[in-house]
């Protein structure tokens, strides 16, 4: 039997029952991803030849790795962004500037420093495990999303989860510089200062640029240029947009993507900024729900590969090196750190109690973490590489069967209870209105959970 045919049937199985499978299981003890990291772990642990995807010690599964999961985070990236109804501005968007201005760091420094307190890692492997492990997933975090373009619910909770997502996958990148740049040294000099000017100030400003500037140029590329042809108006009826506008916002991202990296950007700043920016043109248009929707395709047949994936990785031995202390490092970041470092984040946001555990808690981690380990093992020297990849793998895994149990019970629970909206008695905020201009809507916590 020919393994590679084999795996062939298997994903195109999988590929054809993952739309029926994530509704029937969303509220089960077994969510898809669970069901998926076990298949692949089976169908690796068989017999048939296929191949070890055990990335400690092969630079061609690492590479491979980072490839994958660098494009699978870009489309999840893109959909996250699309999918924000919400426009820009401070009072609409101030609940996420503690998330990652004090939870993201809290739990860098936390993790890093059980790395080196607990693991024996050196400083540059701990930072490296800081920073792996400090974003949440952006691609499997999708149940605890917002709802798809032009959804018009008002949910403070999912919004928070989404918009932190979205964009602390590319403000883990510093991070994973500095890891880079610590390897070897001994104390703390210039290379610092140089670390903070370059890979810290100027690439989080240029990928914010660029993802701006492209967003509003593929937004006007879409709505004004392309809508002058005859193909894409009717005369006596609505706009009409065919599915090669998904291939035109998908094109634009990656632009932003490969631009900003080009500059010497944060590529994954840049994909979310532009989504967010091209999604506040035309707000009504059923073009970004066909985009949202096309994208959504693609991030989902990739999910599916990735997921079958880790499962090869760990029938593979990827977790042969954990240990005790890397076990509980782990744990202690989903169960501890996380939350902890939220709640206190949290605690300067509107949003009521049961909505800041809940934001606290669901910090799931997964392909984005994948992404950053496999991107510093491919261009720094660190020590360590098996234990970190345990210690990283057992951290997704264990988050993939807690959250993936806990995320549907625990929306719901929240929702009960009006934990999900921020809005006081008499506060308002400014949204969109089907027409696509900025409104402003008043109502009370009450009616709002209602």
């Amino acid at each position: 039997m020919d393994a590679r045919i084999l795996f062939f049937a298997i994903f195109g199985l999988a590929l054809m029952l993952a739309v029926m499978l994530e509704r029937k299981l969303s509220r089960s003890l077994i969510p898809l991803p669970v069901l998926y990291v076990g298949v692949g772990y089976l169908l690796f642990s068989m017999p048939l030849g296929l191949p070890n995807l055990n990335p400690v010690g092969d630079t061609l599964n690492a590479i491979t790795l980072e490839y994958v999961t660098e494009f699978i985070v870009i489309a999840s990236l893109a959909a996250a962004g699309i999918a924000i109804d919400r426009p820009v501005n401070w009072k609409n968007w101030r609940q996420i500037w503690p998330l990652l201005l004090i939870a993201m760091p809290l739990t860098i420094a936390l993790t890093a420093w059980l790395g080196w307190w607990a693991l024996g890692l050196a400083p540059a492997s701990a930072i490296l495990l800081g920073a792996a492990m400090a974003p949440t997933d952006p691609v499997l975090a999708r149940s605890v999303q917002v709802g798809p373009p032009g959804d018009n619910e008002r949910h403070d909770l999912r919004f928070s989860l989404t918009a932190e997502a979205g964009l602390n996958d590319g403000l883990a990148f510093p991070f994973t510089y500095l890891a880079i740049a610590a390897i070897g040294a001994t104390t703390i000099g210039g290379w610092t200062l140089e670390w903070f000017a370059l890979d810290f100030v100027w690439r989080i400003l240029a990928g914010t640029a660029v993802g701006y500037g492209i967003g509003r140029l593929g937004a006007w590329y879409v709505f004004e240029r392309e809508a002058d042809g005859p193909a894409d108006k009717q005369d006596d009826g609505p706009e009409v947009y065919s599915t090669s506008e998904g291939l035109i916002v998908l094109g634009t991202l990656l632009l932003a993507y490969g631009v900003a990296e080009l500059v010497e950007g944060y590529g994954f700043i840049a994909v979310f900024v532009g989504a967010v920016t091209a999604r506040q043109r035309e707000n009504a248009s059923r073009y970004h729900k066909m985009s949202h929707h096309f994208i959504d395709q693609i991030e989902k047949i990739v999910l599916v590969a990735v997921l079958l994936g880790f499962g090869g990785m760990l029938a593979g031995g990827i977790l042969d090196a954990l240990t005790v202390p890397a076990a509980l490092v782990g744990l202690a970041l989903i169960f501890l750190i996380r939350p902890a470092s939220g709640v206190l984040s949290e605690s300067l946001s509107p949003l009521p109690w049961a909505g800041k555990f809940a934001v606290a808690f669901l910090g799931i981690r997964g392909m984005g973490s994948i992404y950053y380990m496999a991107y510093g093992q491919n261009h720094g020297d660190f020590t360590d590489v098996d234990i970190l990849w345990a210690t990283i793998s057992f951290t997704i895994l264990v988050s993939i069967v807690v959250h993936g149990i806990a995320s549907g019970r625990g929306i719901e629970w929240v929702e009960a209870r009006g934990g999900h909206i921020h809005l006081g008695e008499n506060e308002a905020m400014h949204s969109l209105s089907p027409d696509g201009e900025k409104t402003l809507e008043i109502e009370s916590a009450s009616d709002q959970a209602r």
